[in-house]
């Protein structure tokens, strides 16, 4: 179990799965506070119980089908409503029913939405406050206050926000986590007004951050210093409009810049594989820029940049990727000087160290494809082809020669589009014809040169296609424009992406499944 000095409290299943497009099954929702829970967060808030039919079922199947090692589970609700009792509101009895340990309310700490919101008085709101919390306390519930809107709300009215905050700590709740619900504060208005709720009330605070000023992690670093004790955020910063703090950029901060131990190292290192572990649930694809777990946290791409870091990797980072479970990556592009090259072929498993001639080759090499349009940096295994054929010769990448190829699109009487393609090979002494169908001229050209090549490389049967990207190169050319294509293709243990860049996109992407199937050779062969 986590210290109560410090909270690391996570709202990915509530505030995140409020994000656009974000619509988790309960078994998804399950799924993602195992992957939290091996983060060490020290909560886990599930959702809002009795509001709807899902969360509902989440906490039901939790009781029995979670098995958390380090989070508690939080259930979180609002206050009774005007005018009930916390003890007959139904709401309240779903919190206390949840069999959730912790219980979070959002309460209104501004007085124009308990004005507008609400429909009551600024009195009345206090003792809904007071009568929620009181009451779930005596139910055996630690219960935390999330204070909705109260940075706008303690601009408007101070005295009124700090009387919000002493109210629910005269009732029993063990914290009061102060929100900017609209996102618009900035970090030294946020540590003003936390250091001054905690100077005038005493009370345990915590800090709930939005990021539509862009300020969501800043924000909540800056509660930190101000004294808070409990932070929120969400996993890949999920969330409405902007999202929320991102949970595992603060947890970065607070821990690897701050020197404030929150997680277990060996939970800290799984970050990264965690927070894509989370993208694949959600089906959003992983942000590649985010801090410390994007895939281009630690990418390196101008030449200057890879001859430091053949010297010195810190350099040009300011953490060791592998503390948060991320790897350096040196891409391969244009801009690429000897260095890229050399590092990049060190990290393929290729020492290049004593060969200027051929590091010199391959630079001059890269630079003229990517002239034409290639991007290397996206398609290492295009790039890894490129190096074994420079270094090793032609043939170490020749399975198979293309004598032929053709796709046909047909458009049937019903309607329905049928793609035809036919293949002429050689390989290991035979020349091979086979046709292929597909639901398009890819798929067609696909399952026709694995067709073809099964019998004598049966490991391409594992093969499958993953993702298909194209993009426009020239544009002012119209439909004649030079076409690039990206392909993303798996063995269901590992992923690679190759390239084709052709004016007709057919071809290009021919070439593409020809990298692909050739790379998946390359590696069965090793």
């Amino acid at each position: 179990m986590a210290s109560d000095d410090f909270h690391v409290y996570d709202t990915t299943l509530r505030d995140g799965m409020q994000q656009e497009g974000l619509s988790p099954s309960v078994a998804d929702k399950l799924a993602i506070a195992r992957h939290l829970d091996g983060l060490a967060v020290g909560f886990i808030e599930g959702g809002w119980p009795g509001a709807n039919p899902k969360d509902t079922e989440f906490f039901k199947r939790a009781q029995t089908e979670l098995d958390l090692k380090h989070a508690q589970l939080a259930a979180f609700g609002m206050t009774r409503r005007s005018g009930v009792k916390a003890a007959d509101d139904p709401l309240v009895a779903a919190l206390r029913e949840s069999g959730a340990p912790i219980v979070t309310i959002v309460a209104k700490a501004h007085p124009r939405h308990v004005d507008l919101a609400l429909k009551t008085d600024l009195r009345e709101n206090l003792e809904m406050w007071r009568d929620t919390v009181t009451h779930l306390v005596a139910e055996g519930r630690r219960v935390f206050v999330d204070a909705e809107h109260f940075f706008d709300g303690y601009l408007l009215d101070r005295e009124y926000a700090l009387e919000c905050v002493r109210t629910a700590v005269e009732a029993g709740a063990s914290l009061v986590a102060l929100c900017d619900t609209n996102g618009g504060m900035l970090p030294n208005q946020i540590g003003d007004a936390v250091a001054d709720v905690i100077a005038t009330t005493s009370a345990r605070v915590g800090i709930h951050c939005h990021d539509d000023s862009g300020c969501a992690v800043a924000n909540s670093l800056a509660a930190i210093d101000a004294g808070a004790t409990h932070v929120q955020g969400a996993a890949n910063g999920y969330g409405e409009r902007t999202g929320n703090a991102n949970l595992f950029t603060v947890v970065a901060n607070l821990q690897l810049k701050k020197g404030r131990k929150v997680v277990p190292d060996e939970a800290l290192a799984e970050m990264t594989r965690i927070a894509h572990a989370i993208s694949e649930v959600t089906n959003v694809v992983p942000y590649s820029k985010q801090p410390y777990v994007g895939f281009s946290a630690f990418a390196h791409k101008a030449g200057i940049h890879a001859s430091a870091l053949k010297a010195d990797p810190d350099l040009y980072q300011h953490i060791d990727p592998a503390v948060v479970g991320n790897d350096m990556r040196v891409l391969v592009s244009e801009m690429a000087g000897r260095s890229n090259i050399e590092l990049k072929g060190r990290q393929l498993g290729y020492d290049l160290s004593a060969d200027r001639d051929a590091v010199a080759r391959i630079t001059e090499r890269v630079k003229e494809l990517e002239s034409r349009g290639h991007s290397f940096e996206a398609a290492d295994a295009s790039f890894e082809l490129l190096l074994c054929s420079e270094l090793e010769g032609p043939q170490s990448t020749e399975f198979f020669t293309v004598e032929t190829w053709r796709v046909i699109v047909e458009q049937t009487a019903d309607g329905r589009h049928v793609s035809e393609a036919t293949v002429k090979i050689h390989a290991k002494g035979e020349r091979i014809i086979a046709t292929g169908e597909g639901n398009g001229p890819v798929n067609a050209l696909d399952t026709a040169l694995r067709q073809a090549l099964g019998q004598l490389y049966p490991d391409l049967a594992r093969l499958e296609l993953v993702d298909y990207k194209v993009r426009i190169l020239e544009g002012d050319h119209g439909t004649a424009s030079r076409t690039r294509v990206l392909i993303e293709t798996g063995n269901g243990e590992d992923n690679w992406s190759t390239i084709g860049v052709e004016e007709n996109i057919v071809a290009a992407s021919w070439t593409a499944i020809v990298d692909a199937v050739t790379y998946g050779l390359l590696r069965a062969q090793r």
